[in-house]
């Protein structure tokens, strides 16, 4: 341990008060008195109290049943979960370097903790032993659920391995935590380090709204009076759309994509490659010949093979598109005199001026009508329109930054519901991204439990009191992570493993991704989308052209995130020997696929967190497309009916998709929605994508 860390002195349990029960309004976190030093003695404790229960149920002496085995499974570790909760939250979205310090402790901790329960034959003996006999034991449907996950979670961490296995199962793990945490400190450095001062020169085809931004980031960093670019996605995708100066948009681009890729400290090349080899170890520990036919076994796509189908059977139709858009793009280089050829850094520049000339719009005309405020009012009007809540905010609820909001919500008879957090804007301690996480899940075990959800996103941050302008993609995030919330919101399920996003990675972009329908219908901007100086709506005029426009440039968008889900496949289906140059392997795989030059990939492998900061979209990054798949089907539901609040469709969404958790196998539960399996062709309708490139 670091020596800042050793000089910790842990306070004692009577005054930790994570380890207090908290007299807060609904239980919450009172973070203004939870300081670092309290986490490593909290965490002690919840895995000693945890292991405590785990070696109790072990070694019942009871005749194994569903109440004493599975049920008290569900029981246990709920200080570990309370803790953890407010940890993680913290180090993602508030984090300093005291706490990034102990997260590679906790990491480390929280992989030595899990190993033995989840690898304990005793345990899986008796949850074998009722798995085999379930269709003796009169179990309730969501019963016959957890008990079938239990298995399922068990014995694909190894608990039916040798004692040999499960000891290098366990190494595997704990130095994949180690190099998980690794991964993520590396990403959050590289972008804390970077900043591009401009000067007024620099400003050059910027709005005023970017600049006020761009000041209020350097007064956040104590540079008060200037302006800077930070390598926030909320400021690097617009300053590529709008700056007129060729050679910032270069080194901004550049910056932005060769994150953890700098051959410094924080270069996460080695990293890479230790991960995909342990992956594939673990894989071949559990009998599987790759990582990608391990992680897809237990999703709704299967197999490699399916998830290859459906990228290939998008990337083509994608990739015309792009191409015949690139050749539009290179032809207005031509025309102003440019004598280069297009460049990634040039694209979103350029496709800004050729969606102006097609569709006569661009982002700035709408961007003063996207008021944040606004559209946190709009995703809220959809709940209560789709599913009877209410949102009433509440000043009292104790939150880590003073930016924080926080909502009680309530359900259509007035009752307490959930609550709901609201983390908008970028800073130097919260790491890039968009994401819904929770402090508290729903249950119904002992009594009902209402769930804290919070959203954290990085808008930027309006300055001297202006308010905060969301770009078209910023709005469409903000819808995209509270549909994710009102997944956790809605949960209706007796047991914490199945509560809300409890489901396979393949199905858990369904809710988030239909609720992004709603933001773009017509009747949502009128309401909503309010001129942020006059208040006036938006102009008929223009929501036509937004509405005209949404196809546009759908081919490099797609381009730039099926290439990077493949590149997620193919990591884990080739040997990890293949990928030993990281560099070499992407080069490789682009060339493969026919990528053109100029489109990056969206993730590129050394920022790519959402496979390598952890496990749960590696080798499944193409789960947001499986779920596109879905959720435009899904939304045409709405469309069939004439109304896109109809109340019985609605009823149904709430009933089969967003309250039923994990409670059922999620193919069982879109038909049940729908009526039928999704229509694959929905997804390339959708993005424009079945039209030729002319038409478009």
């Amino acid at each position: 341990m670091s020596e800042t860390l050793e000089t910790l002195v842990p306070p004692p349990a009577s005054v930790n008060p994570l380890l207090k029960a908290w007299q807060t309004p609904f239980e919450t976190p009172p973070f203004a008195e939870i300081a670092p030093e309290h986490f490593l003695p909290a965490f002690e404790q919840a895995f000693a109290d945890h292991t405590a229960e785990i070696t109790a149920i072990t070694y019942d002496p009871s005749v194994p049943d569903f109440a004493n085995t599975v049920t008290a499974l569900e029981r246990a570790g709920k200080l570990l979960s309370k803790v953890s909760a407010v940890f993680y939250d913290l180090v993602s979205a508030h984090s300093n370097p005291a706490l990034l310090e102990i997260d590679k402790e906790v990491s480390l901790r929280m992989a030595r903790h899990w190993n033995p329960i989840m690898m304990n034959a005793v345990l899986f003996g008796r949850i074998a032993m009722l798995h085999d006999n379930r269709t003796m034991l009169e179990l309730s449907p969501e019963q016959n659920r957890l008990l079938e996950r239990t298995y399922t979670r068990f014995h694909r961490a190894g608990a039916g391995l040798d004692e040999a296995a499960k000891s290098r199962m366990a190494e595997i793990n704990e130095r994949l935590a180690h190099l998980g945490t690794a991964f993520s400190h590396h990403l959050l450095g590289d972008e804390q380090e970077w900043f591009l001062e401009l000067g007024e020169a620099d400003c050059d085809g910027l709005s005023d709204s970017f600049i006020a931004t761009a000041k209020a980031a350097a007064s956040e960093r104590g540079m008060a009076g200037k302006a800077i670019m930070t390598l926030s996605r909320s400021f690097v995708e617009p300053f590529l759309k709008t700056s007129t100066r060729r050679d910032l948009r270069e080194k901004v681009f550049k910056a932005f994509t060769a994150r953890g890729d700098n051959n410094n400290d924080n270069d996460n090349n080695a990293v890479i490659v230790e991960i995909l080899s342990l992956r594939e170890e673990s894989a071949k520990l559990l009998g599987f010949p790759t990582f990608a036919a391990y992680r897809l076994e237990d999703s709704m796509a299967k197999t490699p093979e399916a998830v290859r189908g459906l990228l290939e059977r998008v990337w083509k139709p994608a990739r015309a598109r792009a191409l015949a858009d690139r050749d539009a793009l290179q032809g207005l280089v031509a025309e102003e005199g440019g004598n280069f050829a297009l460049a990634p850094w040039d694209w979103r520049y350029y496709a800004e001026k050729l969606r102006q000339r097609r569709a006569n719009f661009d982002d700035a005309a709408i961007k003063p009508y996207l008021v944040l405020d606004h559209m946190i009012d709009a995703a809220f009007d959809c709940a209560h329109r789709l599913f009877g809540l209410s949102f009433s905010e509440r000043k009292d609820i104790p939150v880590w930054h003073p930016d924080v909001r926080v909502w009680e919500v309530t359900d259509s008879t007035g009752q307490h519901k959930a609550l709901f957090y609201g983390d908008y804007f970028a800073r130097a301690s919260k790491r890039s991204g968009a994401w819904m996480t929770s402090l508290r899940d729903q249950q119904k075990l002992d009594g009902a439990v209402a769930p804290q959800i919070i959203n954290v996103c990085n808008f930027s941050k309006g300055a001297d009191g202006e308010p905060s302008l969301l770009s078209p993609d910023d709005a469409r995030t903000l819808f995209h992570e509270f549909g994710h919330g009102l997944h956790g919101m809605l949960s209706d399920v007796t047991y914490p493993s199945l509560s809300g996003t409890s489901v396979f990675t393949d199905f858990v972009e369904l809710p988030s991704q239909l609720y992004e329908h709603w933001q773009e219908q017509p009747q949502v901007l009128r309401q909503f989308a309010r001129h942020y100086q006059t208040g006036e709506p938006l102009p008929d005029d223009l929501l036509k052209r937004f509405i005209a426009a949404r196809k546009f440039n759908q081919g490099f968008a797609t381009v730039e995130f099926v290439s990077s889900a493949l590149i997620d496949l193919e990591f884990h289906t080739q040997p990890a020997s293949a990928s030993r140059d990281v560099r070499a392997f992407e080069r490789n795989e682009l060339e493969k696929i026919g990528m053109p030059a100029e489109i990056s990939l969206r993730h590129r492998p050394q920022q790519f967190g959402h496979i390598f900061s952890g496990d749960h979209y590696a080798a499944g990054y193409y789960s947001y497309m499986w779920s596109e798949v879905m959720d435009a089907d899904a939304f045409g539901a709405f469309e069939e009916a004439g109304n896109i609040f109809d109340p019985a469709v609605a009823k149904r969404l709430h009933d089969d998709i967003y309250s039923s958790g994990g409670s059922r196998d999620p193919e069982d539960a879109y038909i049940a929605f729908r009526g039928r399996e999704p229509e694959p062709d929905a997804l390339l309708r959708r993005r424009g994508l079945l039209e030729t490139p002319e038409a478009a």
